[in-house]
């Protein structure tokens, strides 16, 4: 019974991990009417949660693996106790930057359930199980559209202290539904990363979450500030869109998974980075708010496909180091989170507009269609090598076979 509950118990807690990740860029509308924030440091002051959420999921991974998914989410949701509570009493600057920097913990618990739950899964199934999960990320929508309303009403340092009621149920209900017998893999952390480092793999497929991931989280904590400064919409109206945003791509994050258990993976990347390049493109050309739509809901199909599709792959190219692996890679897709806002705040300081920035998107989105044709086209080498070396082995065994019956 326990084991059948963690994929459930395991999904919501990465709800309540990212409802918490985006607590600062879902109130920032609010926050800075009370907080006198310089419009240079906005971009810092909601990025900042993604590089701690970032770093922190190697060796989160490392240690899921360890000791188990149960005393990994269980530390992380008491950490956070702590930084959400001095969120919630915050009135300056440095304030946000500390608290905001320590709810990066929440973030990071994503390579807990990456981690662990491919262990009660066949592999046929893990496009599908690593897709559910992954639609843990509604929890970004949830905040980023109950947090708006709850500020409207209670504002926003009450909203805050709701956050730590909900840590309080996730540490109860990890402490007595957590699996306690799930198996653990002892391997060093050293081995693991001497088994890794050098597979050129894991480096594309770190490239490639930096792009799908990294937009997701990059597009969340800036579209509810962006949206109210640059098309002058009001708060909530933008929360709402950016919810919708998230809820788009956390939806077709497990579509992803189940078409990646179904189809090649590498020719469904082609098409999310394919169409990904054209939407960058849109968004270059700054458009009305219409087309403005249209390019961030496709940006969000294309991201959660990805996603979906990515760790898919992860399970079949890393067995033995699946902790440090998973780890690496959902660190460079958080870090994927992290630079763009920063990027498009300087490039909007330098030339007034945006447009730079997402033409920087589209081309990196058409660098990594072109790495992903490559990878494909080794695979059916490799494969075709592989089948000609069988034939020839056969060829020998029986050329040897026709010599003995002869003799």
């Amino acid at each position: 019974m326990i084991k059948k509950i963690q994929l459930p118990l395991q999904t919501m807690n990465l709800i309540a991990g990212f409802m918490i990740w985006v607590l600062l860029s879902s109130l920032m509308p609010f926050i800075k009417e009370d907080i006198a924030i310089p419009e240079s440091k906005l971009a810092l002051v909601t990025a900042l949660p993604v590089v701690l959420g970032s770093v922190l999921r190697v060796p989160l991974g490392f240690y899921a693996n360890q000791v188990g998914a149960r005393v990994m989410f269980l530390l992380s949701f008491i950490l956070l106790l702590f930084p959400v509570y001095y969120i919630s009493a915050a009135d300056s600057l440095t304030d946000l930057l500390i608290g905001g920097l320590f709810l990066g913990i929440a973030g990071a618990v994503f390579s807990v359930g990456v981690t662990s739950l491919p262990k009660y899964y066949p592999k046929e199934r893990l496009g599908l199980v690593n897709g559910i999960y992954g639609a843990g990320n509604i929890g970004t929508a949830i905040s980023t559209f109950a947090a708006p309303m709850l500020a409207e009403k209670f504002g926003w340092t009450t909203t805050v202290q709701f956050y730590l009621v909900l840590l309080a149920i996730f540490i109860a209900a990890n402490f007595f539904l957590g699996d306690r017998k799930e198996p653990k893999v002892k391997t060093s952390l050293v081995e693991q990363i001497k088994g890794i480092y050098k597979n050129e793999k894991l480096w594309l497929l770190s490239l490639f979450y930096f792009i799908t991931f990294g937009s997701f989280v990059a597009f969340t904590v800036y579209l509810p500030n962006f949206l109210v400064t640059n098309f002058e919409l009001e708060k909530v109206d933008a929360g709402i869109r950016t919810a919708v945003f998230i809820a788009v791509a956390t939806v077709m994050r497990p579509v992803g998974g189940w078409l990646a258990d179904r189809f090649h993976s590498l020719i469904l990347l082609m098409f999310t980075f394919g169409v990904y390049t054209i939407s960058a493109i849109i968004l270059s050309l700054a458009p009305s708010i219409a087309w403005y739509t249209v390019g961030c809901l496709t940006i969000a199909f294309c991201a959660g496909v990805g996603n979906g599709v990515i760790f898919k792959l992860m399970p079949m190219y890393f067995q033995k180091q699946a902790g440090i692996a998973n780890g690496i890679v959902s660190m460079m897709g958080g870090l994927g989170g992290f630079f763009p806002p920063i990027l498009l705040s300087v490039l909007f300081n330098i030339t007034g507009h945006y447009a730079i920035g997402f033409m920087a998107l589209s081309e990196v989105a058409l660098a990594s269609l072109i790495l992903v044709i490559w990878m494909y086209y080794q695979e059916k080498i490799a494969i075709t090598k592989k089948g000609m070396h069988s034939s020839a082995k056969e060829s020998r065994l029986n050329v040897l076979n026709n010599r003995v019956k002869r003799a």
